[in-house]
């Protein structure tokens, strides 16, 4: 599986931004798919995470209200809306794939990674 992440970029604090992830492989709709971000000089973190078939959905409490993680598993996507932007948001966002349809929030239980897209939210 190969992850495209795009649609980063600056924002005012109040914004919003929507991720895109592009997947390929044959079976998106079995793949658990999760974003996660990393801050300058800190440790990459949970945002959310999205079951194979989009039943199951969970969220940093960080985010929670905010954000909003779907999947349209004909086009081999997922998406995070991302409303009313904090500066602490500022990072560069990842997705994520597993091996198997359930989601995580644990970034050691994914297999494959994308190339993360930059969030600048300025106040």
């Amino acid at each position: 599986v190969q992850l495209q992440a795009s649609g980063g970029g600056l924002v005012q604090a109040g914004g919003s931004l929507r991720l895109s992830c592009a997947a390929s492989g044959r079976t998106f709709s079995s793949n658990g798919m999760g974003w996660f971000r990393q801050a300058p000089g800190k440790e990459r973190e949970f945002v959310a995470a999205i079951s194979g078939s989009g039943g199951l959905i969970n969220y940093a409490y960080s985010v929670k209200g905010r954000f909003t993680i779907s999947r349209d598993n004909a086009k081999k996507m997922v998406f995070l809306q991302m409303n009313s932007l904090k500066p602490e948001d500022t990072a560069v966002y990842y997705c994520a794939a597993r091996k198997t349809s359930y989601h995580s929030s644990r970034s050691d239980e994914y297999d494959y990674w994308g190339q993360g897209t930059q969030v600048t939210v300025s106040s």
